[in-house]
């Protein structure tokens, strides 16, 4: 009685009842969602994790170019339960990209981009974007030899820009070399900054995604099918169905990530590199500079793109050109369009330097993401009902992607080079040629109501 007059009394001055049974407790979803649509759950969960570990190690930590290293040897050795706190902190950003990238998989698989998800996808590749600034700003304040080192090899990038690089560059460290300035700035954005941004955009993510409903593995809209209580007919309330599965789902991450953090938290040095147990030295260049192994896909990227790359794709661009003039069915202006558009294309790739060449694919390969929804024209949306060769393709395109992530990894080699530069043009492949693959096959019939699968 206490308990519901308590909340009566709230629900008069606040909507609190009203946003609980809108956003979820009355919240139909589709009755098939299987353990792939965890993965969302996952993410938020670790966002927790992260916030209020960060809390506590700010209270510990040093930003200060002469005490950051110290500030963290402090926590982990003296500090009551520091090293726990930093441990899940850590281990915490490795599994957050773990559980969006596969919670960005589900949905390249079950086409939870298409209409009307436009926004809820666009939203949620904004939340990517944020993430990796937010560990990228974090990767440098341990203070040692590898966020030192990673630091000064991405903010030089910046650099390589055409007139306002170098200024840019500056502008990120705050001095002429990486410092006491940009241990600051870093510190203030990842702490403050970019996580008020990330959970604005993460709201914005559920809202949109509440307004026109989850996807499901059919890709049928259940809203088309409406029981006489107004309520999808293959939809349930989401409380308490899916939040007893994930609460499920929830322990078995949980044990996941204690596993890890009680027994590898360095993860063979992975999630924690050894070089960064040695406090940060400008002088000493580390003999193997890479970044921590959520980036090493883009990372090799961008080492692939080199003057023969660049070459390469001019050849490609000519002999493209080439056979759209001599076979194409195109009139005098379109032929002569083409011709110029492929001659300033291959004017611009041989005038400016193969490294800004390789921060604009390294850029690219996260902003085509944006794209995708008006890249995939085919007549169904989920992987399920499409022709069975679709699934080789999806299959070569993650094959690629975690190539790229371990040759990222590797020290350079003219194997992982051209291994790299191979999955460098499959990636990029992959959604270009989208609008016409995706519109090859025979698609199986999609049935009108949801298909329910233990």
């Amino acid at each position: 009685m206490i308990g519901k007059a308590l909340l009566q009394w709230v629900d008069q001055r606040f909507p609190a009842s009203r946003l609980w049974n809108e956003q979820w407790g009355s919240y139909y979803a589709p009755k098939n969602l299987n353990f792939w649509y965890l993965f969302g759950a996952f993410a938020l969960l670790t966002l927790v994790i992260q916030i209020v570990t960060g809390i506590f190690l700010v209270m510990h930590y040093k930003p200060d170019a002469a005490l950051a290293f110290a500030s963290v040897e402090y926590i982990m050795r003296d500090v009551p339960w520091g090293w726990l706190i930093r441990y899940m902190h850590s281990t915490g950003a490795s599994a957050f990209f773990i559980v969006v990238y596969l919670h960005m998989f589900r949905g390249l698989m079950y086409g939870s981009y298409r209409r009307p998800r436009e926004l809820v996808w666009i939203f949620g590749s904004c939340i990517f974007l944020c993430l990796m600034a937010e560990a990228f700003l974090g990767y440098l304040l341990p203070w040692g030899q590898m966020s030192y080192w990673g630091a000064q090899v991405i903010i030089n990038l910046f650099a390589a820009i055409p007139f306002v690089g170098p200024d840019l560059a500056l502008l990120i460290r705050g001095d002429y070399v990486v410092g006491d300035a940009t241990l600051n700035r870093f510190f203030s954005f990842h702490v403050i900054a970019v996580p008020l941004a990330l959970i604005g955009l993460i709201a914005a993510h559920l809202m949109a995604l509440h307004e026109v409903g989850s996807s499901n593995p059919d890709g049928i809209e259940i809203k088309a099918h409406l029981g006489a209580d107004g309520h999808p007919l293959d939809g349930i309330p989401s409380h308490p169905y899916h939040t007893t599965h994930g609460l499920w789902g929830a322990c078995i991450f949980l044990s996941c990530f204690c596993s890890v953090v009680f027994f590898a938290p360095e993860a063979g040095g992975y999630f924690l590199e050894h070089a960064n147990f040695i406090p940060a030295d400008s002088l000493k260049t580390p003999p193997h500079i890479a970044p921590v192994w959520y980036f090493t896909p883009f990372y090799s990227m961008l080492r692939a793109t080199t003057d023969s790359m660049v070459n390469l794709l001019c050849v490609i661009i000519g002999i493209a050109a080439a056979a759209g003039l001599v076979k194409g069915r195109m009139g005098r202006l379109a032929k002569a369009l083409l011709l110029v558009t492929a001659v300033m294309a291959i004017s611009l790739l041989k005038t400016l330097d193969a490294k800004f060449w390789g921060v604009v694919v390294m850029g690219s390969s996260v902003s085509i993401l944006f794209f995708l929804p008006w890249l995939d024209h085919a007549p169904v949306k989920s992987l399920r009902y499409r022709p069975a060769w679709h699934k080789y393709v999806y299959g070569v395109f993650v094959a690629s992607f975690l190539a790229l992530g371990y040759f990222g990894s590797k020290a350079p080699s003219t194997v992982g080079n051209y291994a790299s530069q191979v999955g460098t043009i499959v990636y990029f492949g992959f959604f270009l040629t989208m609008p016409w693959w995706s519109r090859l096959g025979r698609s199986k019939a999609v049935p009108e109501r949801v298909v329910y699968t233990h």
